[in-house]
């Protein structure tokens, strides 16, 4: 996507994703929290308006007398973005979309997620596969997470999937973007939004992701798992903000020897 098709820091444009727009450039999980206060005051220091929610592992109905989660961040005020965490195949991922979809009174926007093994927590790209086709054919709207191969990257977009998502590193690693050159070419060739998903281990590698110009970066992680998970959410949401402004704003090209600010030509002597 063009930066010439943004706008300026004071108004930026919005982040588009299956047609809705959103202010924020930053999602975050709903994992590893102390508690659900914990996680409500980290969500808002973050700025986020998109909070993903792994539907095996959190409940949000589905267990009635349980804390719910949609009790501190409910849907009137954030997009819930059911997940597929912890499925391995893809009949698993399809059932617990269609779960999230019943839960959630006909919601459409999932995330879909295949895990190859429970040591890496690589995608199963053929599994991934498999399931964004059916659920793309039974209505859902897919923002997909995948490895940094720009084909499988395109292929994925051009099954419908309404975001791609590469890993910039396993996830929870905290490793940051190990591929930039993969990840700026999944860039340079998607139609709909790239958004990093999984590696991130602090602002630095935010403002990194940003700077490749990727729309966005989701994050759980490296907020839930820091020591002051509050202060962290505001450090990533000022991370993305600068990122984006400084991918916009064009970085000078890198060179191997110095080049005078204030050039000697025309001085007087």
């Amino acid at each position: 996507m063009s930066a010439s098709t943004d706008q300026t820091a004071s108004t930026p444009a919005p982040l588009v994703i299956a047609g809705r727009e959103y202010r924020s450039r930053l999602l975050v999980g709903t994992g590893k929290y102390r508690d659900l206060d914990e996680n409500r005051r980290a969500t808002e220091a973050s700025g986020a308006e998109i909070v993903t929610v792994a539907i095996r592992r959190t409940n949000i109905g589905q267990t009635p007398g349980e804390p719910n989660l949609l009790d501190v961040l409910p849907p009137d005020r954030y997009t819930i973005l059911p997940n597929t965490a912890g499925c391995f195949d893809a009949d698993s991922a399809v059932r617990t979309c269609r779960l999230a979809r019943e839960l959630l009174d006909g919601h459409d926007l999932v995330k879909l997620e295949v895990l190859g093994d429970q040591k890496t927590l690589f995608p199963d790209i053929v599994e991934t596969l498999k399931a964004a086709e059916i659920l793309i054919r039974d209505g859902f709207k897919v923002m997909v997470y995948t490895n940094d191969d720009p084909l499988i990257a395109k292929r994925l977009e051009t099954m419908g999937c309404v975001a791609v998502m590469p890993l910039a590193a396993p996830i929870g690693s905290g490793l940051g973007v190990r591929n930039p050159y993969n990840i700026l070419t999944i860039v340079e060739n998607a139609q709909v939004p790239v958004l990093v998903d999984a590696g991130v281990g602090t602002a630095s590698d935010a403002a990194i992701a940003m700077e490749l110009g990727c729309d966005g970066v989701l994050m759980n992680t490296a907020i839930a798992g820091a020591r002051n998970p509050v202060l962290m959410a505001s450090a990533m949401k000022k991370a993305v903000e600068a990122g984006r402004e400084a991918w916009l704003a064009g970085r000078i090209p890198k060179k191997r020897f110095a080049s005078a600010s204030s050039p000697l030509d025309g001085l007087f002597f």
